[in-house]
């Protein structure tokens, strides 16, 4: 619980940034607000954002390729804590990198739970509160990189995975996940990057997998 409230305090304050940004883009405080509260995906609603104030570029497909690691999140944190009812769509709704990356850096399973639900619930509700700040002050804030808030989610999940880095093999992959990423990131539409990094990390862990049985 402590590193969920921890990653949702370092998310939760880069919210700022979106609500100043949303504002810069052209809409208004409620429609950035909404945002925040119903697609709820930061990634999806910073390129969201950016192609709106790019003027006519395609938005929504931008948005929808950076939502789909969500759908392999989704699968596998139902599968794992199989919910019913009104929890399953909460859980859904809060099942995003910070929840899902908390979750899966704990190695029980009552831990991963509560991993799980803390970090989701407290972004959840730090990011629509940072979200509405930032929208109410709107330019006041000057450009949000000058405070480092760009740095505080990236931070929170360096240290989500340092720890996970226990062997070479795991070294391996994330070294060639980052290099694919920053490979791709220049040539490739917003969200392509990710997902190809996704593929190779996957098929690493496959492969490294094999021959560690054989």
């Amino acid at each position: 619980m402590r590193m969920g409230l921890s990653v949702s305090v370092a998310t939760g304050l880069y919210g700022i940034s979106f609500g100043a940004l949303g504002i810069a883009a052209g809409l208004s405080v409620l429609q950035t607000q909404a945002l925040s509260a119903l697609m709820f995906t930061g990634g999806s609603q910073f390129a969201f954002v950016g192609a709106i104030a790019g003027g006519g570029a395609p938005a929504l497909v931008s948005a929808s390729l950076l939502g789909i690691r969500n759908l392999i999140y989704g699968a596998q944190m139902n599968a794992a804590f199989a919910p019913r009812g009104l929890t399953r769509l909460l859980q859904a709704h809060v099942t995003i990198d910070e929840s899902v990356a908390t979750s899966v850096a704990q190695d029980i399973a009552d831990e991963q739970r509560r991993g799980f639900w803390s970090a989701g619930l407290g972004v959840f509700i730090l990011w629509n509160l940072f979200t509405l700040l930032g929208a109410v002050l709107g330019n006041a804030l000057g450009d949000p990189k000058t405070w480092g808030l760009d740095g505080a989610a990236v931070a929170a999940f360096l240290g989500l995975l340092w720890p996970r880095l226990h062997n070479r093999d795991t070294v391996a992959i994330a070294v060639a996940s980052a290099f694919v990423t920053l490979l791709l990131v220049p040539v490739l539409a917003p969200g392509l990057p990710l997902l190809a990094a996704a593929a190779v990390a996957a098929g690493m862990s496959l492969w490294l997998g094999r021959r560690a049985t054989r």
